[in-house]
């Protein structure tokens, strides 16, 4: 399997330089962003220098950039993968605090630990990034055995990769990794006219109930605004994270991006910013983020002032649906968790991480956890297919 998305017809020689770098400001935005073959925004140098700018990743939080590239002869960017040293496991959104109770336990020290993900951020995405025309196994190797030789040399607990493509996942089992299965809900364009055409597809009670949420809302006199990041200004930004923080302390504590991040990425990727605005009598009562590459739109983070029936499957799900539609999107991609999404068309979809474990006994045992672990998810995700509201064919 391919380590990344690229045609990779030809191949180059071992590149002569690897770097770990701990922030991208030593690094050429286009080279970086050379190595994305899908325009994911997650991915993207804006986005994660964004986070680095703006503090919202560094020692102090817990999210220190350790990003490894890779340089060939000619000094020209071909691979790197985004990498960070944790000190916990908060915004991971793959759980093992259970693996860190038992180093615990034992005496043995869990953390630091190398994660290559996005921080704060359950998208799936490409973890080895590698340039148009190189060999993307080789490359793919390379930066999984730099990333092993760091943890290593450092006496670090373990590596992780989180939410890999199926195909990288595979590329890392082959590479001997330990891989997790877990599941999110993801709705999938089967070439919708519209809306209705969508709903034409469900059964008739779960239909009925969609379109009861969506009439809740419309005769609430609530109206909705989609706005681009190039369209969002100073006022509607502080607007949506007033509700960001409000809904992020009351689940998770202090809240980990700052309205300067929101303001640069809105900036920075405009085309790629989606923010839908609820509005009654005027007055603005939600707000959901989402982002979007060039066939999938990711949803975020939403807050509101007033729980109004069905406020929040409108501004979350299906305001973002009809877009998807209008815009020939081929995914929709709402975040972690919720099996309450599958009775709105989210059906569950397996989502994988990757695993290097230094402690042989802990590997051997992390490694049968994940395998009875990844029966029990089957069974769930056949059980929880059952509850589709998608009429039978």
């Amino acid at each position: 399997m391919k380590p990344s998305g690229h045609d990779h017809k030809h191949s180059i020689a071992i590149p002569m330089q690897i770097k770990i770098l701990d922030n991208l400001g030593s690094i050429d935005r286009m080279a970086w962003n050379h190595l994305l073959s899908d325009n994911n925004p997650f991915l993207k140098y804006e986005f994660l220098s964004a986070l680095e700018c703006n503090h919202c990743v560094n020692e102090e939080c817990g999210w220190q950039p350790q990003h490894i590239v890779i340089y060939d002869d000619n000094g020209k960017l071909v691979a790197a993968s985004p990498l960070y040293l944790k000190y916990h496991s908060y915004g991971e959104f793959v759980f093992d605090w259970a693996w860190a109770d038992a180093y615990q336990r034992n005496q043995l020290a869990y953390y630091p630990k190398l994660v290559s993900a996005i921080p704060f951020t359950p998208i799936t995405g490409p973890r080895l990034l590698t340039a148009p025309g190189v060999n993307a196994e080789e490359m793919g190797r390379l930066l999984i055995e730099t990333t092993i030789n760091l943890a290593r040399e450092h006496n670090y607990s373990s590596a992780h990769w989180l939410f890999p493509t199926t195909s990288q996942k595979n590329f890392m089992q082959h590479q001997g990794l330990i891989t997790r299965l877990s599941c999110q809900y993801h709705w999938q364009n089967r070439n919708y006219e519209n809306f209705d055409h969508f709903l034409s597809h469900f059964s008739s009670r779960k239909r009925k109930n969609i379109l009861k949420e969506r009439r809740q809302v419309g005769a609430a006199g609530v109206n909705f605004r989609l706005l681009n990041g190039n369209e969002i200004n100073s006022e509607e930004w502080q607007i949506f994270y007033k509700f960001y923080c409000e809904i992020y302390k009351r689940k998770w504590g202090s809240p980990s991006l700052s309205l300067a991040f929101f303001e640069e990425i809105s900036s920075t990727l405009p085309e790629q910013v989606l923010l839908v605005l609820a509005y009654k009598d005027n007055k603005c009562i939600g707000a959901a983020l989402n982002l979007r590459s060039d066939n999938i739109l990711y949803g975020r983070h939403w807050g509101c002032s007033e729980q109004l029936p069905g406020l929040h499957f409108e501004t979350c799900y299906y305001q973002g649906l009809e877009y998807c539609i209008k815009n020939g999107l081929e995914r929709f991609e709402p975040g972690a968790q919720g099996e309450h999404k599958i009775a709105r068309g989210f059906l569950p979809t397996k989502t994988w991480s990757a695993h290097w474990i230094a402690e042989p006994q802990f590997r051997q045992a992390i490694e049968q956890f994940t395998r009875n672990e990844a029966i029990e998810i089957e069974k769930m995700m056949l059980q929880l297919e059952n509850h589709s509201p998608f009429r039978q064919q």
